[in-house]
């Protein structure tokens, strides 16, 4: 038990506690939808300086609760427009402050995620803590309808995204880079995601077990080696599953920045952000080559289909990324169609 004082909603809930190693940034944490059903502990100890702004929100609010050190009352910032506390207010979210968030890592990173709750007296019965799981993660964040974007007059390439819970930021950027984007729900078929026309499909991150996708993962099966793709988190863990690997849970998981990705072969890591709670296992992989491993845990953060003309990552990317890995597929893929 942890005592502290309350902020943000005025509510009890439950959920899967983890903690983000993430300094600035918590305004993206805070809409990122990979956070559905976690009560999340801010490692750094103080959060909200700088406010909230809206112009920054990467997607709809889904973690249960929130946990800090310490919040600003008072942010500074010319672009700030209201307080962190008005923001869990109004999107239905408890938080507790003054907590010694140092030991509460401390017992995460020991004994692994767990299960907890945030509230003003401790239940008589602990069961719904106790058995609590996250399912549906991505029916419940990811968008149901079909969208396109299309920044510019010259538009380069048509690219498909598979939305299982993708943020809005990187279909503007790709938009913005002059690509049409057209983004899918989850559950689309392969069979109408190819018939679109579309040169490449991008699987996006989303949250949850990826075990539970199974169906999707299928249709993923379909769509390797008849056009180019490119996963992305939960994407990653979903082509690795429809080439026959198994995921694993981690203990604690990846949340945060400052993540080391080395690229296998050479002496470069990448330093990433990350937030997902499972993993590829290594030894399962049937096909593919693993690209990057964790640099703390030997994890796989990447994988490379050469036959089938994908690959994925771990770890999220900016724009500049996915088109750089986009664009040499496609490249390959058209010369051997050729």
């Amino acid at each position: 038990m942890f005592e502290g004082y309350a902020f943000g909603a005025d509510c009890e809930k439950v959920g899967e506690l983890i903690f983000s190693t993430n300094v600035v940034g918590y305004i993206e944490l805070l809409t990122d939808p990979c956070y559905y059903g976690q009560i999340v502990a801010q490692t750094f100890p103080t959060i909200g300086n700088y406010g909230i702004i809206e112009e920054d929100f990467i997607g709809k609010p889904a973690l249960s609760g929130y946990v800090v050190r310490e919040w600003c009352e008072k942010p500074s910032n010319f672009r700030c427009e209201y307080d962190i506390d008005k923001f869990l207010k109004d999107n239905g979210i408890p938080g507790i402050y003054g907590v010694d968030t140092r030991e509460l890592t401390n017992i995460i990173r020991d004994g692994g995620t767990q299960n907890a709750i945030i509230c003003d007296e401790i239940p008589s019965d602990m069961s719904a803590v106790e058995n609590y799981k996250i399912v549906d993660a991505v029916k419940n964040t990811a968008s149901k309808e079909k969208s396109e974007h299309i920044a510019g007059l010259e538009v380069k390439n048509h690219l498909a995204i598979l939305n299982f819970g993708s943020t809005k930021k990187l279909e503007a950027e790709l938009a913005g880079e002059g690509y049409k984007v057209t983004v899918l729900p989850y559950d689309t078929k392969a069979e109408d995601i190819l018939s679109l026309g579309a040169e490449a499909v991008v699987l996006s991150e989303g949250a949850g077990n990826p075990e539970e996708m199974k169906e999707a993962s299928a249709e993923i099966g379909k769509l390797m080696g008849k056009i180019p793709v490119f996963g992305i988190g939960l994407g990653h863990q979903l082509m690795a599953m429809a080439k026959g690997a198994e995921i694993i849970k981690l203990p604690y998981g990846h949340h945060g920045g400052n993540q080391p990705a080395k690229v296998v072969g050479t002496a470069r890591t990448l330093i990433t952000s990350q937030n997902h709670s499972y993993a590829v296992k290594e030894d399962s992989i049937k096909e593919g080559t693993v690209s990057h491993m964790n640099g703390n845990d030997k994890t796989v953060e990447g994988i490379e289909y050469k036959d089938s003309f994908a690959l994925s990552v771990q770890f999220e990317v900016n724009a500049d990324y996915v088109i750089e890995k986009i664009e040499k597929l496609m490249e390959e893929f058209n010369n051997a169609a050729e």
